[in-house]
């Protein structure tokens, strides 16, 4: 005996109505109710104005990158950075010295194209005697300008929240080194000095920095 219940089938049909209303709105409107705000962006992703890799900051990761590299021991190396676009000119003392320095700069983040403008030649040594340059001669490389220059700006990466904001040009000539460019504050100028002055081989520091909120 077949027996009829009316609510049953009043139920279903609601069920069934439902199901085809999501059906209707979709995987993403069903997701994400109207006024809700957009997933931000992945970690990883720049967000132009925000997260731009500045200049002066390629150009100290650089130099302090070419640090440690056997292939350029004994190199004197200057890095300019415009826009992204990195020039490398001065001394190498190999043709796989010059390799080096040119993969080194182009791995870096930030860098949009090298420029090489390396000669190569070799470069006189300015290892000075006593307390001086010992630290270095211990790790087994000799302390030149190039090495000093470098040595320098990888000291002010280890410390880039003072240097943030910063574009620093060093000059090194017989271990006389000159600081030029601009800082953010004051107190970022006095560290540059003061950094610069106890680096290994360092004879004399001239300060030429100038501060600028921004460049």
């Amino acid at each position: 005996m077949w027996t009829h219940f009316p609510f049953v089938g009043r139920a279903l049909g609601a069920a069934t109505a439902i199901v085809f209303a999501v059906g209707l709105v979709g995987p993403a409107q069903a997701q994400a109710p109207a006024g809700r705000a957009s997933a931000p962006a992945k970690a990883d992703q720049r967000v132009p104005g925000q997260n731009a890799v500045k200049d002066g900051w390629i150009t100290v990761k650089i130099h302090s990158q070419f640090v440690p590299e056997d292939a350029l021991e004994g190199s004197d190396i200057d890095v300019t950075t415009k826009a992204g676009v990195v020039t490398l000119t001065g001394a190498v003392p190999s043709e796989a010295g010059r390799a080096r320095a040119i993969a080194v700069a182009k791995a870096t983040d930030g860098v949009k194209s090298v420029t090489d403008s390396l000669r190569i030649m070799s470069v006189a040594s300015t290892d000075t005697r006593g307390a001086a340059g010992s630290a270095a001669r211990k790790a087994g490389r000799s302390v030149n300008d190039g090495w000093i220059k470098s040595k320098i700006y990888a000291q002010f990466l280890t410390e880039w929240n003072t240097f943030d904001d910063s574009n620093i040009d060093i000059d090194v000539t017989n271990g006389a080194v000159a600081l030029n460019g601009t800082v953010k504050s004051d107190a970022a100028r006095a560290r540059a000095g003061a950094l610069a002055k106890t680096t290994d081989g360092v004879k004399s520091v001239k300060d030429n920095l100038k501060v600028s909120a921004a460049y």
